[in-house]
This record gives structure tokens, C-alpha cells and sequence, in this order.
């Protein structure tokens, strides 16, 4: 039996936070390792112990096996919880830590490296014979080689990237004309997020379920499975919504496919928590996917439905103790669902996002019943570009599947984030949709059932939106001149002010007009249409960055918080910023074809693939940027020629960063010659 009484944590975020409290409640003790950005990270604070290991890159901490062994040897933890992401599936670093005394609390190398490739494991599991997608996974990477398969498999085609997950590294190819820049985009993205550029293909199978089974095993050749999740609903190929059990999947299914999850890991003579990932067809045929050798970011929800802690049977397992439980002992009650909430912009095709968390509040605090939130982040805690968006899981679970369904979108609405935007609408109208919440969800729903969603549609605010902004920035303006005994906003008459509002460099004219005496009567003209609006406040004592408004006899609260002139508001219809422009220049205004590239956010420049002449059309990739571990095409507006380019490859930038620019008079001229 391996004795431990101190766990390092080798990640950062949620998932360091989540395996700090089993650990404690378990009587470890825990360290955890920063990097420059994650300084004032709530994981941080709550390790017993922290340890700095080196730059905001991930490659110079998270990534640095050294670094990460050498933190365990100087606090004396004689363990190590690789979390997921980063180091989690990585072979060498599970025999770096057995080679320095220590347990690696998962998997041994042999079988993270074998499943840790999607082309070796495909390989192995038809050796086993798991079914599987028929496809290529040969050894030649050429890219003639790839082509010549690909045209045998046919279209649609799968481009994956063998190591790692979460999206990247992978394309789906309609045609062959487009296969040679997917692979090229594959590999490039493989490369940066996983160190290997090895591909392999696979025939796409159109609108699957994404159904993945929980194996556990132990030291004695004992493995279990502990039910299915269904994770078809996602975008980019990354899981947006995760519920346990599967709607879709009956009894006979489920024993099928944990049996086939089972055969896996006893090919690979595995140990700890792995999952089985599987596609269903609609005629009850699965295929394997891969084997994640890790704990899963959905682990709440298998938590929730069998009443079992994962952590606490990681630890047991990696202590060198049996399963607790054996598989006619497990069974599962209720229901569970989990969403992911991200820093990124569904309504600017999702792009991540940087910034400070200026207000955070859950309902769990409010011990709401049936919710749940597993998070790693805090109030005043800022979002980088070096890491994953994803900054909170939302878990409820219910008796059946509809209580948790209505818990979760309750708990949704109730969550505030404030400071960087992000995709809560775009959760909860997915969770409110008819065809999930009818269980009929594939991986096509999104784009079958939900790409014109408001949430993801919208490009500028609502006219209700403005006018509530307005009516903010006129009692922020009151206030600061109540502060320094001015009264140029309080008047018997009625008060009509003009107002200039930017939203993404847009600016929005407003004029909003309040009744004598600051009786907290507002109306606001957006355009033609007129909103009236009434401040409850002046009645309430509400909470400070929060507002009561009656709008058409309805009352309602929003969440709003000043940032000096930027206002941040979630008013119900997403996360907006609005900067209070009234005192600018008359032409303070953008022009979305003036030929500027700017960043979209901050990250690094991967490549240019233009020059300095080069005649350039509208639509054109000319520059790739690196960000939270996607790659982003930056595209010209215009036609035009290349002027300047203020950038070169590798170099770090910040969010709307003049990158180039170009002349769209030049290329006038050029095509009268």
C-alpha cells in the first residue's frame, strides 16, 4: 500500500479547486504551483502551501515537468493530482514522478501513452474488439499518404489530431477541396497545444450522440463503469452541455457500451478514473472514440447521479486500496445536467475573452437546492490570454430529468458575471430549447436547431438594453455630482439629456428625459422608439450593483457595475460594456472597412501571411493569432493593398492592437491601370 499524506495539485483553475476540498476533507495536505498570472488565483489561496513556477506561458509552468516535480520535493508532497489538461495525459511526466519517488495520482505511462494517441488506440481497440469508425491511422503522416485515405474513406471527413482533445487540432472536411488547409490548420494547432503534429482520419458520422462511459479501475485487476454521460450538445467540438444518465440511451445499450468500456481498460491494464468516449448512430451503433485517462471536466454530474466522490476514489486507488464498491453495488438515481461557463463572446463567433472579474456571485451561495458550482475563480481576479476560457462549471441535479433542467436554467439566470464577456444567455437558451429539453439533442444541434439563437445573433444591444444603460450613466453622473455639491442634475423641470454611448467602437445616440424633482421617471428615446422606465431604487435600499426597474408594470433586477465611464450590464440579454462617449469628438466614430487589422484579443501572432505591396482582397486570411490555446484568422474588411505590418510572427500583442493596414486607394489606382 503507497502512503501519502501531502498532494501537489500540477494544475490551476476549477479543477485545483475541486481537488483541494476532497484532499481536505480527506485530512491531505495540499500545494499548489502558479504561474505569474495566477498569482492572486483563488486556487492559490486555498493550498495549504503554493509554490511559483515561472512565467505566464504555460510551457515555462504548467508544462514544465521539472519545475512541477522540483515544487513537490521542496514542500514535501509525496504525491501528485495532474488535474486535467496540461500534464494529465502526458506519458513522461507519469514516469518522471515514479522515478522521483512520488505517486501519480492516475494511470501508469504505458497506458496514458497508449491511449494518449488516438491513432495507437484505435489500434489497439480493434485488436480488443471495441467497435470502432472506420478511418486511417497509419504510421506515414505524408501528406500524399493522408490524401490518397482520405479519398478512400470519402466525404465527410474527420481531421483529428492523435494526441489530446477539447476541440483542437481538429476540422471537419466537406470536401476535398478544402482537405489540404485543414490539414494544415490541424497539425499547426496539434503542434502549439499538444507538442505532436500526428494526425489521423476517420469517416464523420453525421449527427451522432456523443455518449461517453466512467470506468474506474484498481490495483487488483478490478474495473467497473459508473453509467454514461451525454455530451452531444457542443460547438467547435468542445462539450457545452453534459447530463448523466443519457436520454437517449436504454438499459441494453448501457450494459453494451460499459461492457465495451470495460474490455477497453482492461486491454490497456488500466488504473484510477478513465473515460470511454463513444458516437452512437441513430440505430443504437457505437463506435469508439478515444480513451481519456484522466478525471473529466463533466465528472459532477456521474458524481451527483451515483452519490460518489471521484477524487476520494483516485486517492483510494493511487493509496493502493481496492474499488470501494463493485459493479452490481453501483447504481444510479435522478439526474444531473452541467454547463460550462466561458470568458468568450457568442455574439463575436465566440471569441475568448480577457479582462478583470468585477463582480462574481453563484446561487449555490445562497444554498439553492440541487445546484451546484464548481469554480476557480474570484472577484477582482483577472482572465489572461495564456489559459482555457472555460472559468466555472453550473451543475444541478433533480429527481428526474426536468427538475434538473429547470434548477439549472434557475441557477443560470442567478449566476452574475461581470468584466469580461461571456456565454451564460447562450447557455441558458440552449438549456430552454425545446428539442434538448425533449432529449433529441445530437451533435448537430447547434447548427440544425440553434445558429440564428438571439444569443449568438445579436449584433448590437437591444433598445431596452441602451435605455437602461442610459438611465445607469445618468444616476452615475447624479451621484458624482451630488459628491462634489454640484446640482446640475437636480431641477424642478424636466431634464433632457443627450447621450453618447460606444458598444464594439459602434455609437449609439440617445436622449433620455426624467420627470421634475429626481422622481425616478425615465424616458429614453433609442432612434424612433421611446422606452419609459421606472427606478425602483429611489424607493429600495437595493444592493450596490444591482437595479430594480419597472418597465411596462413589470418589475425586475439586473446587475450592472461602473468601471470609471465603462459601464458593465447583464440586464437579461447578455453581457454588454458600454463606454460613455458624450465628450468626444463629433467623428469619434469606427469604420469597419478603414483597413486596420487590429487583435481581436490578446495572444501571440503565429503567422503573417502577407507582405509589405501585396495586393490583399476582402475576406482574405492574413494573419493567424494564438489565444487560450485556439488559433483565430485575421481577415481583411476591404480590398486593398498592404501598407504596413507592425508585427512579425511569435511576437505577443494586445486586444485591438493595430497589426496592419491597408490602402484601399492604392488599389483603386492599380486596377484603373
Amino acid at each position: 500500500m503507497t502512503k501519502f499524506n501531502k498532494i501537489l495539485i500540477a494544475n490551476r483553475g476549477e479543477i485545483a479547486v475541486r481537488v483541494i476540498q476532497t484532499a481536505r476533507e480527506l485530512g491531505y495536505r495540499t500545494v499548489a504551483v502558479y504561474s505569474d498570472a495566477d498569482a492572486n488565483a483563488l486556487f492559490v489561496h486555498e493550498a495549504d502551501q503554493a509554490v511559483h513556477i515561472g512565467a505566464s506561458n504555460v510551457a515555462e509552468s504548467y508544462l514544465s515537468p521539472e519545475k512541477i516535480i522540483n515544487a513537490a520535493k521542496i514542500t514535501g508532497a509525496q504525491a501528485i493530482h495532474p488535474g486535467y489538461g496540461f500534464l494529465s495525459e502526458n506519458a513522461d511526466f507519469s514516469k518522471a514522478c515514479s522515478d522521483a519517488g512520488l505517486t501519480f495520482i492516475g494511470p501508469d505511462a504505458s497506458a496514458i501513452e497508449l491511449m494518449g494517441s488516438k491513432r495507437l488506440s484505435k489500434i489497439a481497440m480493434i485488436e480488443a474488439g471495441v467497435p470502432c469508425i472506420k478511418g486511417y491511422q497509419g504510421a506515414d503522416q505524408s501528406l500524399d499518404v493522408l490524401a490518397k485515405n482520405a479519398k478512400e474513406i470519402g466525404f465527410p471527413l474527420m481531421v483529428k489530431a492523435s494526441a489530446g482533445g477539447g476541440g483542437r487540432g481538429m476540422r471537419l472536411v466537406l470536401e476535398e477541396k478544402s482537405l489540404l488547409e485543414n490539414i494544415k490548420t490541424a497539425r499547426s494547432e496539434a503542434q502549439t497545444a499538444f507538442g505532436s503534429s500526428e494526425l489521423i482520419l476517420e469517416q464523420a458520422i453525421i449527427e451522432p450522440r456523443h455518449i461517453e462511459i466512467q470506468v474506474f479501475a484498481d490495483n487488483f485487476g478490478n474495473v467497473v463503469h459508473l453509467g454514461e454521460r451525454d455530451c452531444s450538445i457542443q460547438r467547435r467540438h468542445q462539450k457545452v452541455v453534459e447530463e448523466a444518465p443519457s436520454p437517449f440511451v436504454n438499459e441494453e445499450l448501457r450494459q453494451k457500451m460499459g461492457q465495451a468500456a470495460v474490455d477497453a481498460a482492461k486491454s490497456c491494464q488500466y488504473k484510477g478514473a478513465g473515460t470511454v468516449e463513444f458516437l452512437v448512430d441513430k440505430n443504437n451503433n457505437f463506435f469508439f472514440l478515444e480513451m481519456n485517462t484522466r478525471l473529466q471536466v463533466e465528472h459532477p454530474v456521474t458524481e451527483l447521479i451515483t452519490g460518489l466522490d471521484l477524487v476520494q476514489w483516485q486517492l483510494i486507488v493511487a493509496s493502493g486500496e481496492k474499488l470501494p464498491l463493485s459493479q452490481d453495488q453501483i447504481t444510479l438515481t435522478g439526474h444531473a445536467v452541467e454547463v460550462r461557463l466561458y470568458a468568450e463572446d457568442p455574439r463575436n463567433n465566440f471569441m475568448p475573452q480577457t479582462g478583470t472579474i468585477l463582480d462574481w456571485n453563484t446561487p449555490e451561495n445562497k444554498n439553492r437546492a440541487g445546484v451546484r458550482i464548481d469554480q476557480g475563480i474570484q472577484k477582482g481576479q483577472v482572465v489572461s490570454q495564456f489559459y482555457d476560457p472555460m472559468l466555472a462549471k453550473i451543475i444541478a441535479y433533480g429527481e428526474n430529468r426536468d427538475v434538473a433542467i429547470r434548477r439549472l436554467i434557475s441557477a443560470v439566470q442567478d449566476t452574475t458575471l461581470l468584466g469580461v464577456n461571456n456565454n451564460k444567455l447562450f447557455l441558458k437558451n440552449i438549456l430552454s430549447h425545446d428539442v434538448f429539453a425533449q432529449g433529441d439533442a445530437t451533435t448537430a444541434f447547434i447548427e440544425q436547431h440553434f445558429s440564428d439563437d438571439f444569443s449568438m445573433a445579436q449584433d448590437k444591444p437591444s433598445v431596452k438594453t441602451l435605455a437602461r444603460a442610459a438611465v445607469l450613466f445618468y444616476k452615475q453622473h447624479l451621484l458624482a455630482s451630488q459628491s462634489s455639491n454640484k446640482a446640475d442634475w437636480t431641477s424642478s423641470a424636466p431634464f433632457y439629456y443627450a447621450l453618447k454611448l460606444s458598444f464594439n467602437d459602434e455609437i449609439q445616440i440617445l436622449h433620455l428625459s426624467t420627470e421634475p424633482f429626481d422622481s425616478g421617471k425615465f424616458q429614453v428615446r433609442v432612434n424612433e422608439d421611446i422606452i419609459e422606465i421606472i427606478d425602483l431604487d429611489a424607493q429600495l435600499n437595493t444592493t450596490q450593483g444591482t437595479c430594480v426597474f419597472l418597465e411596462e408594470n413589470i418589475r425586475s433586477t439586473y446587475h450592472y457595475i461602473f468601471d470609471e465611464q465603462r459601464l458593465y450590464l447583464d440586464d437579461g440579454l447578455g453581457h454588454f460594456s458600454f463606454d460613455n462617449v458624450s465628450n468626444e469628438p463629433a467623428d469619434f466614430e469606427h469604420n469597419e472597412g478603414n483597413g486596420q487589422i487590429k487583435a481581436s484579443m490578446d495572444g501571440a501572432i503565429v503567422d503573417v501571411l502577407t507582405e509589405v505591396g501585396q495586393a490583399v482582397t476582402k475576406g482574405q486570411t492574413l494573419i493567424v493569432l494564438e489565444a487560450m490555446k485556439m488559433e483565430h484568422q485575421l481577415k481583411s474588411m476591404v480590398d486593398g493593398i498592404v501598407e504596413s505590418i507592425s508585427i512579425e510572427k511569435g511576437q505577443q500583442v494586445k486586444s485591438k492592437q493595430t497589426l496592419l493596414n491597408i490602402s484601399q486607394e492604392q488599389q483603386t489606382l492599380t486596377a484603373k491601370k
